[in-house]
């Protein structure tokens, strides 16, 4: 494609298109190279900074990434089905791993994940939504989760300290049963959930976690969930970044407004 100086879209904007329609029907396969900043700047016959703007703009739309020194690359689509309803669904108690594990070894794919276990002074929101004290701790569960040998997103689970010591949950392993029922066997059956979702660019300690490259925006996704007595017992943050996942809400029972049928 010759670009044009007398149209309104600026050139490295049209670079930018012809780049974008060729990941998106597939003529750029995922994985695969682009030509390098000389090769572009020879097709189009534009000035260096012309091309690298035209490939940030792709960069920051989460479509390609740049692997330095070997270039940039259309990334890999293939994103993770992230369903929060399956928060608080009953499991069965003979599965030999915790939900995510389970789930993503159903789906076909290769699931692993590190934990470990602290008892921390737990940031100012979390301590909110866990109505704790000022002087109370928590117990954090921080995970890291893969598929495929990919990190995919972290999962970040606090607790009362005070109803969650001498629990498996501070043990730095794989609970078989879950979270949810190993709170239950304490006493703690979880009710209720409240889900809070945002969508924004990482923190820097998030981006480096998370191995993000720029342009990557995230979903946050806190989960507070509250036992029979309407506790909050436990407060999840999970950081999604937004190249690697699709959210999924399944819904049924849903009725018509009167007057109308379904």
């Amino acid at each position: 494609m010759a670009v044009s100086r007398s149209v309104s879209r600026s050139v490295k904007q049209q670079i930018a298109d012809e780049l974008r329609e060729q990941v998106l029907n597939g003529t750029r396969a995922e994985g695969t190279k682009l030509p390098s900043e000389a090769e572009l700047i020879e097709q189009y016959g534009v000035a260096r900074n012309t091309v690298r703007d035209a490939l940030a703009l792709l960069v920051n739309e989460g479509l390609i990434e740049a692997r330095r020194p070997h270039g940039y690359f259309v990334r890999d689509r293939r994103r993770m089905q992230y369903r929060p309803q399956s928060d608080l669904r009953a499991r069965p108690t003979t599965a030999p791993h915790d939900t995510f594990l389970t789930e993503q070894e159903q789906a076909g794919r290769t699931p692993s994940q590190t934990i470990e276990v602290s008892i921390v002074d737990p940031p100012e929101p979390i301590k909110e939504r866990l109505q704790l004290k000022a002087d109370e701790l928590a117990v954090v569960r921080r995970r890291l989760r893969y598929l495929d040998g990919e990190l995919i997103y972290s999962n970040d689970s606090y607790y009362p300290l005070s109803i969650v010591q001498g629990t498996p949950i501070m043990s730095p392993h794989d609970l078989s049963p879950g979270a949810n029922q190993t709170l239950a066997d304490g006493g703690h059956v979880q009710v209720r959930a409240i889900d809070e979702i945002y969508v924004r660019m990482p923190t820097p300690d998030e981006a480096k976690r998370l191995d993000l490259t720029p342009g990557t925006p995230v979903a946050e996704h806190i989960i507070t969930g509250y036992d029979q007595d309407d506790r909050p017992v436990r407060s999840v943050l999970n950081i999604l970044p937004g190249n690697r996942h699709v959210i999924i809400y399944e819904r049924d029972g849903l009725e018509p407004p009167d007057g109308e049928s379904a």
